[in-house]
Formats: structure tokens, C-alpha cells, sequence
């Protein structure tokens, strides 16, 4: 009796058609079982990115005051807003300080427009952060208990009525910067894309936008 050839030996051709085996009617080929795709840390960093955008917007245009003169439910649902972008602006903080920036500056910028790409990305993520944390100092300074998301406690009040307005104006003020920051950020980007024709704009975009680009 003669024994079969092993899968791995004969003609190359040949190698890899054997059940079982990484090759095209194994594993990982188009007919066997497919690869899982892999969450990368840019795929998750994409996902903040974007989900942010719109809620960034929101505060941008609609006011405390907006809400409280549309009713009860308006308010209601500007405070889960809120507490939806503080989170992802705490995630993506936490994403910096533990794995560092995740931007690289591409071999096509130079000069100024090189040096200023570390410092853009920087503040644009820590001023979310400052956002987030002269929202807790409203909160803190506070006559009585503000929620965030109408659930969550932002922080035992001291009933601190001056200090409460230095900070509702440091949130402001920290707010509309991050609001430039942002401006100067989506500029820059599409001068990249426009000037240098790089592919920085191409990585952060939805994939589906990319037969726009």
C-alpha cells in the first residue's frame, strides 16, 4: 500500500488545496472560513472621532437656554448629549495619555506645516478634556446636584455662587477655543488633501467616503 503524499510536499501548485490547510479551500481563503477583521486602534479611534463630530455640532449651535425654551424633553435629551460627549472625550483622553498620539505626521509635510501637526492634535484632544473637566467644576461649585444625562451626580455641590460663574464662563470660553482648534484642525487636514494630495484625509474618513475624496 502506498502512502499519500503529505499536503505540504508535490508541486506548489498542489500545496495548500488539502482540507484544513491555510490556502485557498482552508483557512482564511474566500470559499473556507473567512478572517475575522480585526478592531484596530485605528478603527476605534475613527469610531470616537466621528461620533463626536456630531454632538461637537450640537453644543455649537443649540444653548441651555435653546433647550429651556423648547420644554422639558429638549432639556432632558441636551444633558444625555452631554453626557455622551463627555465620555467619548474622556475615552479618547485616556486613549492619549496611555498609548500616546496615535497621529503621525506623513512624509510629505514640512516645515511649518510638519511642526505645527504634534501641537494641533494635542490640543484639540486635551481641550475635549478641558471641556469635560470645566463641566465637572460647574458642577462642583454648584448650589444643588447637577446630573449629567439627567442620572449621574457631576458632583457633590459646595454652593460656591461665584466661583460657579468663573467657571460656567471658563466653560465657555474653553468650549468656543476648542471650536477654533477644531476649525484650524479641519482646515489644515484639507489643505493637506488639496495642496499635498497625502492620504491623511483618506485614513480618517468613513471608508465609504473615499470614492468622494
Amino acid at each position: 500500500m502506498t502512502r499519500a503524499p503529505h499536503p505540504s510536499s508535490g508541486p506548489k501548485y498542489l500545496r495548500g488545496f488539502s482540507k484544513g490547510a491555510d490556502g485557498p479551500l482552508g483557512r482564511g481563503s474566500a470559499r473556507g472560513r473567512a478572517p475575522s477583521p480585526r478592531f484596530t486602534r485605528r478603527t476605534w479611534l475613527k469610531l470616537i472621532h466621528w461620533t463626536t463630530v456630531p454632538f461637537f455640532v450640537w453644543f455649537l449651535l443649540v444653548t441651555p437656554a435653546h433647550v429651556a425654551s423648547w420644554g422639558w424633553a429638549w432639556v432632558e435629551l441636551h444633558s444625555v448629549f452631554g453626557l455622551v460627549f463627555v465620555s467619548l472625550a474622556l475615552i479618547w483622553t485616556a486613549d492619549l495619555v496611555i498609548r500616546g498620539l496615535a497621529s503621525r505626521p506623513g512624509p510629505k509635510l514640512t516645515g511649518a506645516a510638519r511642526a505645527i501637526h504634534r501641537p494641533l492634535h494635542l490640543a484639540l484632544i486635551w481641550g475635549l478634556f478641558g471641556v469635560a473637566f470645566t463641566g465637572f467644576l460647574l458642577g462642583l461649585t454648584a448650589s444643588r446636584t447637577l446630573f449629567a444625562g439627567t442620572v449621574l451626580p457631576i458632583a457633590p455641590p459646595l454652593g460656591l455662587p461665584e466661583a460657579n460663574r468663573w467657571a460656567g464662563t471658563l466653560h465657555t470660553v474653553e468650549f468656543y477655543a476648542v471650536a477654533a482648534i477644531a476649525a484650524v484642525h479641519v482646515a489644515y487636514h484639507l489643505w493637506r488633501h488639496i495642496r499635498l494630495r497625502d492620504n491623511a484625509l483618506r485614513i480618517m474618513v468613513p471608508r465609504a467616503l473615499h470614492r468622494f475624496l
